[in-house]
């Protein structure tokens, strides 16, 4: 089947090449849906997760996080709400922060996108970056800098996830994050209008070509994007991720 993808600016998918640089972000579309796509060099940015300040709040908002990084003289480059929370903006399933773990692996089945198994953890470490299955994950056992539980995986190892339906009427807007099989290119997509699972899962594996891909969330959907002059603001966050620049 023919589908069509246009990519509005030749920068996408070429990472940066020195730490001081942020994520490249460019508009996209495919199969009659927009997206907007960033795209960070593992192995020369600065990625990280980001929860709570140190009194022990959630940062909840970009603007948080910036004021924190301006006393380091450091800001955010890039960054995106990264997975599911409670009530109280704690993190449903297996969180990492700074080697910390804040919350265990969370492996089985449950109501909601979270417990549509697979689900899968986005893992940083040093010079890499991997979306990886959670079962895998236990089994594999990585030391993980940074690490973040949502769900489901959109893509597994080059296939859909085996419950999304061509033909689901379930349209949101949507964002995740995708991974290349050596971990050196982290894409994150945020979708411009609502989208199904389907439609979702088939930009990463598709048009983006990455092996692996996992749903970050819905409704709360959040691009912070300063070169293009974006910084979406709504509900409070729970965990975000974001890549850090020095702030001249």
């Amino acid at each position: 089947m023919r589908r069509l993808i246009s990519f509005l600016a030749l920068g996408l998918g070429l990472g940066a090449t020195s730490g001081a640089q942020a994520a490249t972000c460019e508009a996209m579309r495919h199969d009659g849906n927009r997206y907007t796509v960033c795209t960070v060099d593992a192995q020369s940015e600065d990625l990280r997760l980001f929860l709570n300040d140190a009194s022990g709040e959630p940062y909840g908002q970009f603007s948080n996080i910036n004021a924190m990084l301006a006393e380091r003289g450091e800001k955010l480059g890039f960054a995106m709400n990264a997975g599911m929370y409670h009530a109280d903006r704690a993190p449903v399933g297996h969180y990492v922060e700074d080697g910390q773990e804040v919350m265990r692996v969370v492996p089985n089945a449950g109501p909601g996108n979270f417990g549509l198994l697979p689900n899968g953890i986005f893992c940083i470490r040093p010079g890499r970056a991997d979306v990886i299955e959670t079962l895998r994950f236990q089994d594999q056992a990585p030391d993980c800098s940074y690490a973040t539980q949502s769900g489901p995986m959109l893509v597994i190892d080059g296939a859909l996830h085996p419950r999304f339906l061509v033909d689901s009427d379930s349209r949101y807007i949507r964002n995740g994050v995708g991974t290349s099989a050596d971990g050196t290119k982290v894409v994150f997509a945020i979708s411009e209008n609502p989208v199904t699972f389907h439609e979702f899962g088939r930009l990463f594996r598709d048009a983006l070509q990455l092996p692996d891909a996992l749903f970050l969330d819905g409704n709360i959907s959040r691009l912070h994007d300063p070169a293009h002059g974006r910084s979406d603001r709504g509900r409070w966050m729970g965990p975000i991720v974001g890549v850090v620049i020095p702030d001249r």
